[in-house]
């Protein structure tokens, strides 16, 4: 038995028995999640966190850091080349925002691994140019299950370490900020999301829009609405900004807003200091990992990152009527993926549309087809399937307690290419589409006393 799996059956022992089995501490404990506005419902679902060695989380970084070294070189690469840039299926007005130099080198400040680890093996699935929600409910979600009484009993023969990141995050953009030439030695930050007129901000940017104020930098939470352009400025009223933390896709942005928008001028004339900028979403789109696992591009890279791409990123391609390499053979793809579907997933490219991913052992012949032909008329990718995390959680579901199978998507944070804690998104199990038992584990490093 593992330490992680012996850790975990005490802890489950432990809250089966007493005084933990009246669960008054989940009550208490989802109480508090609420009072702390960490979300409308509980962010957290489950009753135990996430458990990782250290010995298992210093290879995750290790592994995370190499490949999201390859996707940089990949992402620069794109920039560069112009029949790169076109496999990335970008929109035209994509393109040229992602033409527009931000002011310092790094394509992306914040950014994600989706991970999948399986006995002993690991694969990261997926590239997002964004900081997770993780990120900002981390660290209350984890001094709340931390100081519960059933961990607090756990602590006594085990030893627990939290993840932090915020403080991450904010360094990453006074590190973006000052390569970019900003002056100000506390500068204004601006966290832009969508929201309806007069509501409130979301409580995840409220929260770190409180986390950023405490650290001596005056931040507000403003919606595109709101911002002004003028005599070199962007601000929000009276509120001048120095830094912008992007909270907005650029497709969704688009969707809304024309080029002549007061934060698209701002940022091509350089009077404000973006993260991430629009450059970043070349890599949050799926084909990303078409580019990284194309030996004809990557041939050349550092032996250290080929090696990170053959052992952790599973083949992708784009779906289109060509024929490619698999495995250093050449084949149809589009017959290929009809013949090896229960090996397949199928994926829209941009995690922004109304399409959905297609896993081929989900589905019939028939249903296949129908999503190839789809695959083959939008920007898909299709990507050789990774076994999903699975682990047993505890909840507490009409006032009683249970036991769940859940899938879980670990996400290491990575600021300027480290990686700086990781979060655990949960949801159950063979479930398709919303669920009220999606949500967060609090991340803990775990060992033994």
């Amino acid at each position: 038995m593992t330490l992680v799996s012996e850790a975990i059956a005490r802890y489950h022992k432990l809250i089966e028995s007493e005084p933990y089995i009246d669960l008054a501490w989940a009550h208490a404990l989802q109480e508090r999640i609420k009072s702390e506005k960490l979300d409308g419902r509980p962010v957290s679902p489950v009753l135990r966190p996430h458990l990782i060695t250290q010995k298992d989380y210093a290879a995750l970084a290790r592994a995370s850091e190499t490949v999201l070294s390859a996707i940089a070189r990949v992402e620069k690469l794109a920039l560069e080349t112009p029949a790169l840039l076109a496999r990335m299926q970008l929109l035209p007005a994509e393109k040229m925002l992602a033409a527009v130099d931000p002011g310092y080198s790094s394509v992306g400040i914040t950014s994600l691994l989706d991970a999948s680890v399986n006995n002993g093996s690991l694969r990261f699935t997926g590239f997002s140019a964004e900081a997770p929600a993780g990120v900002l409910y981390g660290d209350p979600l984890a001094d709340l299950y931390y100081e519960s009484p059933p961990v607090k009993q756990f602590r006594k023969k085990y030893k627990l370490q939290k993840l932090g990141g915020a403080k991450h995050l904010l360094t990453g953009l006074l590190k973006a900020y000052k390569e970019f030439g900003g002056k100000q030695k506390k500068p204004n930050i601006a966290i832009v999301e969508f929201r309806a007129p007069f509501a409130a901000a979301s409580s995840d940017h409220a929260l770190l829009a409180q986390f950023f104020a405490r650290e001596g930098y005056p931040t507000e939470v403003v919606s595109p609405e709101q911002l002004e352009y003028r005599n070199n400025v962007l601000r929000k009223g009276d509120f001048t900004i120095d830094i912008l933390y992007r909270r907005i896709k650029v497709q969704e942005f688009l969707v809304r807003f024309d080029l002549n928008h007061p934060l698209v001028r701002a940022y091509k004339e350089r009077a404000v200091c973006m993260v991430n900028s629009f450059r970043a979403d070349i890599g949050s789109k799926r084909v990303i990992f078409d580019l990284l696992t194309d030996e004809k591009i990557t041939g050349k890279f550092p032996v250290a990152e080929r090696r990170a791409i053959k052992d952790y990123v599973p083949w992708t391609r784009l779906v289109q009527a060509t024929r490619t390499s698999h495995n250093g053979r050449m084949v149809d793809l589009p017959e290929f993926v009809m013949k090896h579907r229960a090996k397949l997933v199928l994926k829209p490219n941009d995690d922004s549309t109304d399409l959905h991913p297609v896993r081929g052992s989900d589905v019939d012949d028939m249903a296949w087809e129908k999503a190839l032909r789809q695959a083959m008329r939008s920007p898909f990718v299709v990507q050789e399937t990774v076994e999903p995390t699975h682990a047993v959680f505890p909840l507490m579901q009409y006032g009683s307690l249970m036991m769940k199978d859940m899938v879980v998507h670990l996400h290491p944070h990575a600021f300027l290419g480290k990686v700086y804690g990781a979060s655990s998104w949960l949801s159950v199990a063979g479930s398709s589409g919303f669920s009220t038992l999606t949500g967060l584990a609090p991340t803990f490093l775990l060992e033994g006393k």
